[in-house]
């Protein structure tokens, strides 16, 4: 008997339900949270995408991508009066390399349209693998079962013979976690370079980073003064207080993504997180050989680096609550060790609310990060919790909210203490 396929159903409030599909799996009913969205009123369909067999970078970076496209498209048609939840498919077994990203697709109609529209969606698809398609249905004894679809040769379409659905429990580890070091959190510059490598063939951008990227220095050493790392939330004051140490430092001021990247960044913000990370990692690169260069001379003070990218690369592709992160001390929360290390990190913070006015007030267009962490409290408390998790070096937390002066002498006195220097 095939082993039992698992799932984890975002539930509404962002808590996690797991459920098994297989001959194999044990017999006990499902969640009845999940259950309630699985079964009856209304029908509910399973999406998930397959990584092709190998599952090197490249059928990372495709599978990614499809899943991209596959979210847009049940946006449009008959298919955007339907209920989506974020859903991820994996094996109970854990470890790196068999997750699939999916959604939940719910129709509380019940019409044939939706039907039909996922057949033909799937239809568009004319590589291998293709979307993976399962329908729900229960029983008059409250069994829930699993019809998938497969493409019969000559045939069409045609449901196969229906697998149970049930409980699952919880894994100790996010099923995300053991892949994040390959599709987001890149321990190495080489991990992040083979995706954009990976991407080159059909994005210019793609080979025009790695280009630059090329001319930088494979290891740099910082020099005798010191590199100040200011990080935090958008809206919570960090161009104001670096600028501001700047100036009474008469520090180097930098910033990640550098200025040479920044005329791609539209570009990769718009693709999925596998290559918008695998962008702002090797920026962090890009930086470093700045930080190496200014730090012979004067003082360094850098707006983000590695700490943001790692932070909402973990935030955003871990889903649930805070308490399905990564726990305190594990290894994706850790420098690499390839990159050059400040000598202290500042963790800027503000309250909610004050975040909220400041951001409304700048009335700048907002990033995708932006309105996320503005529209859902929960990536927010995320993204925080995150950045306290932060190792070698963590983050020194900075209350943001008193006066411009109040802040920066705070911040001064950190530097002084840590840095033994002033």
């Amino acid at each position: 008997m095939a082993q039992p396929r698992c799932f984890a159903l975002e539930l509404p409030g962002c808590a996690l339900a797991h459920f098994a599909v297989g001959t194999d799996a044990p017999g006990a009913l499902p969640d009845p949270r999940a259950a309630a969205l699985l079964g009856p009123p209304g029908r509910s369909y399973s999406l998930c995408v397959p990584v092709a067999p190998g599952r090197d970078c490249a059928a990372r970076v495709r599978a990614a991508r499809l899943h991209q496209r596959l979210l847009q498209q049940l946006h449009r048609g008959p298919l955007k009066r339907c209920q989506l939840r974020r859903l991820l498919c994996y094996c109970p077994s854990g470890g790196a390399g068999g997750l699939q990203q999916g959604v939940l697709l719910h129709d509380p109609g019940d019409s044939p349209d939706t039907r039909r529209a996922l057949l033909a969606l799937l239809d568009s698809y004319v590589e291998a693998p293709r979307p993976c398609l399962g329908e729900f249905v229960g029983d008059p004894r409250h069994q829930l079962w699993q019809r998938p679809w497969e493409l019969r040769e000559g045939q069409g379409w045609r449901q196969v013979d229906p697998e149970p659905v049930v409980s699952a429990p919880e894994p100790t580890l996010h099923p995300v976690v053991p892949d994040l070091p390959s599709s987001g959190v890149f321990p190495h510059w080489e991990a992040a370079r083979a995706v954009l490598e990976a991407c080159s063939s059909f994005m210019p951008e793609a080979q025009a980073v790695l280009e630059l990227v090329s001319q930088c220095p494979a290891q740099v050493q910082k020099g005798k003064f010191p590199v100040i790392v200011i990080e935090g939330l958008d809206a919570t004051g960090k161009t104001t207080v670096t600028q501001a140490l700047s100036d009474s430092l008469k520090a180097v001021l930098l910033k990640s993504p550098p200025a040479s990247m920044s005329q791609w960044r539209t570009v990769f913000d718009d693709e999925p997180t596998i290559v918008r990370r695998a962008f702002y990692s090797l920026g962090n690169y890009i930086v470093a050989s700045e930080i190496a260069q200014a730090s012979t001379t004067s003082p360094v003070i850098v707006d983000r680096y590695w700490h943001s990218t790692a932070t909402y690369a973990i935030a955003t592709e871990v889903s649930g609550t805070v308490q399905h992160l990564p726990p305190a001390h594990h290894p994706i929360y850790q420098w690499p060790k390839d990159l050059l290390k400040p000598d202290l990190v500042l963790l800027l913070t503000v309250s909610p609310e004050e975040r909220l006015h400041r951001i409304q007030g700048r009335g700048l267009e907002k990033t995708r990060e932006e309105t996320e962490l503005e529209a859902n409290n929960v990536f927010r408390q995320k993204v925080e919790e995150c950045y306290q998790r932060m190792e070698s070096p963590g983050c020194q937390v900075v209350d943001a909210s008193p006066c411009r002066e109040k802040v920066l002498q705070t911040a001064l006195s950190l530097i002084q203490s840590h840095c033994n220097w002033m």
